[in-house]
This record gives C-alpha cells, sequence and structure tokens, in this order.
C-alpha cells in the first residue's frame, strides 16, 4: 500500500512540474519583443523608444568616460527605418578601451544586439576594434566600413547563455557574478566605439532583422550560410561559401608565338650586314 502510495505522490508530483514548466514557456512566448529586452541604451545620445518598442535609456556613461558624439546626426543611414536613425547616428568612443556593465539576475539564455554605423572614414582599416564579454573576446577586428560601408546601419548580435553561476559564450566558459561586462577594445586603428547595444532574453530568431543592404547580393543574415555547387569533372558537389562567384576560364594558357621570336633583332643586323658587304667590295676594287 506504500509503495503505491509513492507511486501516486512521485506521479502527482511530475505531472504538477510539467504544467509549471509547460505554464512558464507559454508566459515567456506571449512577452512581446520589448518585455524580453533587460537593458538597453542609446550610447551618446539621448533615450529613444523605437518602432518594435524597446526604450533606450540615455547613456549612463555621459561625463563620466569616453566622449559622446553626434556627427552622424547629418547623415541618412541606410538600413534603418526613419524613426530609429537617432540609434545609429549618435555614438560613444575612447581613447581607449571602455564598456557597459549590465547586472543579470535570471538564468537563461540571453542575446547581445549592438548598433554601429560608419559616418567618419570613407574606407575600411580606419577603425578597428574588438568587442569583450566579461573577458570573452566575441567580436575580432569590427572594421564597420568593411563590413557594411559609409552611414549604414549594421547589428553586431552575440548569444550568450547563464546557467548555475556560469556564463557560455562562443564555446567559452567563464564564472559570472550578476554583472555582464561589454568592452569595446582599443586596437590598432582610431578609438572603438558604439551606437547603441541591448540585451534582451531569447534566441537569435527572436532579434529583429535590419532592412537589405542596398549593395549585397544577398541579406547580411546569410553571408555565413554554405550553398552547394557543382565542380569538378564528375560533377561532385562541394560547399563553398554563399556568395562565391567562380572565375570563368578560357582554356590552357597559350604559348606567345613572339615569347621566343628573336626576329626583330636579328633584322637591323642583317640590313647592316646587307650594306656594309657591297660597300666594302667596292671600297676593294678602288
Amino acid at each position: 500500500m506504500q509503495r503505491v502510495t509513492a507511486q501516486l505522490v512521485v506521479g502527482l508530483v511530475a505531472a504538477v512540474l510539467s504544467l509549471l514548466t509547460e505554464q512558464s514557456r507559454a508566459d515567456g512566448a506571449a512577452l512581446s519583443l520589448a518585455e524580453r529586452v533587460i537593458w538597453a541604451v542609446n550610447c551618446g545620445g539621448e533615450s529613444h523608444v523605437d518602432v518594435h518598442g524597446i526604450h533606450f535609456k540615455t547613456d549612463p556613461l555621459e561625463g563620466k568616460l569616453g566622449k559622446a558624439s553626434d556627427y552622424g546626426m547629418r547623415l541618412p543611414i541606410l538600413r534603418s527605418s526613419a524613426d530609429d536613425q537617432i540609434l545609429y547616428q549618435t555614438e560613444r568612443y575612447n581613447e581607449d578601451t571602455f564598456g557597459y556593465d549590465i547586472p543579470i539576475r535570471e538564468e537563461g539564455d540571453y542575446i547581445l544586439v549592438m548598433k554601429y554605423a560608419e559616418v567618419y572614414f570613407a574606407q575600411s582599416q580606419q577603425k578597428v576594434f574588438d568587442v569583450r564579454l566579461n573577458g570573452h573576446v566575441v567580436v575580432k577586428d569590427l572594421d564597420i566600413f568593411e563590413r557594411v560601408g559609409h552611414s549604414t546601419a549594421h547589428d553586431e548580435i552575440v548569444s550568450f547563455s547563464i546557467r548555475r553561476g556560469k556564463l557560455s559564450v562562443q564555446g567559452e566558459v567563464s564564472t559570472f557574478n550578476g554583472k555582464l561586462t561589454v568592452e569595446f577594445v582599443k586596437g590598432y586603428y582610431d578609438n572603438p566605439k558604439v551606437c547603441a547595444l541591448y540585451v534582451m532574453k531569447g534566441t537569435l530568431e527572436d532579434v529583429p532583422k535590419l532592412q537589405p543592404h542596398p549593395g549585397l547580393e544577398k541579406p547580411e543574415e546569410e553571408e555565413e550560410e554554405e550553398e552547394e555547387s557543382e565542380a569538378g569533372e564528375e560533377g561532385a558537389k562541394k560547399k563553398v561559401p554563399a556568395g562565391f562567384k567562380y572565375r570563368v576560364q578560357s582554356g590552357p594558357r597559350t604559348p606567345n608565338p613572339y615569347a621566343a621570336d628573336n626576329s626583330s633583332l636579328m633584322f637591323p643586323i642583317l640590313v647592316a650586314f646587307g650594306v656594309f658587304i657591297p660597300t666594302l667590295f667596292c671600297l676593294c676594287r678602288l
């Protein structure tokens, strides 16, 4: 009798836990994008509510660290909606490494979204820097102009998770003490910067996508995808990066027929001999 009672209790507890889990998932799915954002800031600018309802607060580093710039206000920003241009037109930069501390109290899956636009330099290799997340390099050698060009919105998106006091990001794990530190690391080319950033609960699929790049054949999110391409004499298939174009070969190289032809050099010599010998013969007869 006691054994049957114990089994019933265990079954009841499992059913209750299952119901609670399903309810928690349903509540999470019901949350809007703005409700899942736990922290957002418009770097170097004033507070702003974007088209998704995300409330970006005024930069907390104002007057404390780095410099704010609104140089981009004079430019329209491609790929961004008209109402959210401000998130890419203002920025904070510093002559050394700087960053933001973000408190996170709950475990789960998170997304860090960093917004950029190059509004000053007009070529690549002018501003290049790294981004670190609690000491982990999550973006290496970021060159905004090289990625998207001038005055064009670009989002860097990093997924990470926090469980049992551990931060997991891009295959690396470290101890988490309740504070997420996002650092923009000084490199060899100019100063690090950021226009806006936010942290939200969710996955990569939950992040709003920017408008397609006007100068690229495919949207930016497809750059890392691979497509199958036929190659080889037997028609074997292999993986090649998306957007890769094979150079069209016109056939095997043909030897240059003039490469080893010395007739152009011999012709003046033959003419000289042709003139010199008759002249010498005439002189001898005299």
